[in-house]
């Protein structure tokens, strides 16, 4: 319990402080926490991926660190795995049948990216409903940054706070990020069920997030740009989702030009430049 206050105290999300009481908690009903030795060979051999592993060797550095005790814990290394994104129309299917909260909840993060703590943590002065956009206080030591909504989604988000009569101060949602993730999971498994479709129940409440961050590499082929946005700290942790997703034709509207002034024109109004046949140059802009 003390080793879980000192966490909470070094600002550690609940995420870490959960997963940290949860596998101390399995290693402790295999071996003694006290002895090193039985608890690195137990995890050793667990029948696990090394992703668990490491999990399991983070959880036990924090406890021998609380209590002094010395240990020479391995490294084990994650596995590599491509980040699998939703279609668009999945996630809306999603939106579509959640409650009006969780329905918000699932808009902004699919439209900024936010992770669910940093959703959970937000304010209602954090929300320039005028402007259309978010400050959000960035979870991981990533960097700040502000982040633009649609029309759509502010309206849910005023809608949100007029019914429940909220002030600058209050936090936007009442849910922690636990709840709002039980939430989501609730939903997915009710709509799985009414839609006979066992796949929905592949889809994790952050993808919403990777959509946004691969949609947004598609868009700007910027890294650097999508790294400042998804609050990242490190580059290499942005590059896991800037993979390209399969975008339908029908997304984008294509003009021509045939003289440089037109082509200006078409610039300006946030085209970019495809190619060039018989002479006419091909612009393409997204919906």
């Amino acid at each position: 319990m003390t080793l879980l206050i000192e966490l909470k105290n070094a600002a550690k999300s609940e995420y870490t402080i959960r997963n940290v009481s949860k596998f101390l908690m399995l290693l402790s009903q295999k071996a003694d926490l006290a002895n090193p030795d039985a608890v690195l060979a137990h995890i050793a051999a667990r029948n696990v991926t090394s992703n668990t592993k490491a999990a399991l060797c983070y959880a036990y550095k924090m406890y021998c660190k609380r209590f002094q005790i010395e240990a020479n814990i391995p490294f084990y290394k994650a596995a590599a795995k491509a980040v699998k994104i939703p279609t668009k129309e999945k996630l809306e299917m999603f939106i579509a049948n959640a409650s009006k909260t969780l329905a918000t909840q699932l808009s902004i993060s699919m439209e900024t990216g936010l992770r669910p703590i940093e959703l959970c943590n937000l304010r209602v002065k954090d929300v320039d409903l005028e402007q259309r956009t978010l400050y959000p206080a960035t979870a991981k030591h990533g960097s700040a940054r502000t982040l633009k909504i649609s029309q759509s989604v502010a309206a849910m988000i005023q809608t949100h706070i007029i019914k429940n009569k909220l002030n600058p101060d209050d936090r936007l949602f009442t849910a922690n990020p636990a709840m709002y993730g039980k939430n989501f999971r609730n939903m997915r498994s009710n709509l799985a069920e009414k839609l006979k479709e066992a796949t929905l129940r592949n889809v994790r409440l952050y993808d919403f997030r990777h959509y946004f961050a691969t949609t947004l590499y598609h868009k700007t082929k910027d890294v650097l740009y999508v790294k400042q946005q998804m609050g990242h700290k490190r580059l290499e942790t942005t590059l896991i989702y800037t993979q390209l997703i399969a975008f339908e034709n029908d997304e984008w509207t294509s003009k021509t030009a045939k003289d440089i002034n037109e082509a200006c024109k078409l610039i300006d109004a946030g085209f970019e430049y495809v190619t060039e046949m018989d002479g006419i140059k091909i612009f393409r802009k997204r919906k």
